[in-house]
């Protein structure tokens, strides 16, 4: 299949990233990881203003979705600039509240920007906790608003990727939402949400890491030429260029779709693709690419901690081969 987006959605993608240029995200990502949110949060602020997060909301609660095409177009561009933050979670985040009662209290805040959500499905980890307004808990067919100490988050652990911290939520005592078999099914629905999400964010930083390592190899010199010039380069660019553009249309088929082993298989081939092409850019790239100061290493850490996230490989497979 060939998918090609119409000329609004170009236009979207383009609006966001003339946005996130202009927003140096570099440094919002390195203040982030720090623990300084003020920078994310004025940035957030912005990409709420552009209507993503509104993408995942119906209208019937101030949002303009549920749209996972237009959300997926949004989610590559925030790949590719490392935007950093619990964006996954708080559009996976709807999926979960759909009781109107619970529709009415939360999602207004979640669509556009007031609130920011983390959510941690069967005792996994949550993303930011410590910045997060709202701390989802899925767990023994319950959702709870999670309480208690640190805000219903505990202590934040490290990361591979300096800006994703992580963080256990309180589930004891916190605020029970619903309770049954619907919780199951919602929190289904929201793991699709969130793999799309994340499938689309792999895809974006992916082909960032691409597009920087062919500018340095240009540049690069062995033996008085390019090293961009040597076939053996070329070879291993070409190949990061052949994965990313086949999980980009298995990528907007799962959004048409949004049939979960579709996009199972859309997660496993876009985060594969980033992963492989992540370790491309750091064979190129020599020693620099390992140090925190160079900018690219904000793109490697998030590829490699992408390719777990919501899903590893394996249990992405296993659901599309069911």
């Amino acid at each position: 299949m060939r998918f090609l987006l119409d000329d609004e959605q170009r236009a979207f993608a383009h609006s966001l990233d003339a946005l996130l240029t202009a927003a140096n995200t570099p440094s919002v990502v390195r203040s982030w990881s720090a623990g300084d949110h003020t920078a994310g949060r004025a940035l957030w602020s912005r990409i709420a203003d552009a209507g993503v997060f509104a993408l995942a909301v119906p209208e019937a609660y101030e949002g303009v979705g549920p749209l996972p095409v237009e959300l997926a177009v949004a989610f590559v561009e925030l790949g590719r600039h490392a935007v950093p933050g619990p964006l996954v979670e708080t559009v996976a985040a709807p999926a979960l509240l759909t009781e109107p009662g619970l529709a009415k209290r939360f999602l207004p805040g979640l669509a556009s920007g007031e609130t920011i959500a983390t959510v941690a499905l069967n005792g996994s980890y949550a993303l930011d906790g410590d910045a997060a307004t709202i701390h989802l808990a899925v767990g023994g067919g319950e959702l709870r608003l999670a309480q208690g100490y640190g805000q219903g988050h505990g202590p934040v652990r490290t990361s591979i990727d300096p800006a994703r911290r992580l963080t256990r939520l309180q589930e004891d005592g916190g605020e029970l939402l619903a309770t049954g078999p619907q919780v199951a099914a919602a929190a289904a629905h929201s793991l699709t949400w969130a793999r799309l999400a994340t499938a689309a964010q792999a895809l974006g930083v992916g082909l960032t890491l691409l597009d920087r390592t062919v500018a340095y190899v240009k540049q690069r010199s062995q033996f008085g030429v390019p090293i961009g010039s040597f076939q053996a380069v070329k070879h291993r660019l070409a190949d990061a260029k052949v994965a990313l553009e086949f999980a980009r249309p298995l990528l907007f088929g799962a959004a048409l779709t949004m049939d979960p082993a579709d996009v199972a298989a859309a997660k496993v081939t876009a985060c594969e693709a980033a992963y492989t092409t992540a370790r491309t850019a750091l064979q190129l790239h020599g020693a620099i690419g390992y140090t925190a100061e160079y900018d690219l290493s904000l793109w490697l850490t998030k590829a490699r901690a992408l390719r777990t996230a919501w899903g590893t490989p394996g249990a992405c497979r296993e659901l599309v081969l069911k």
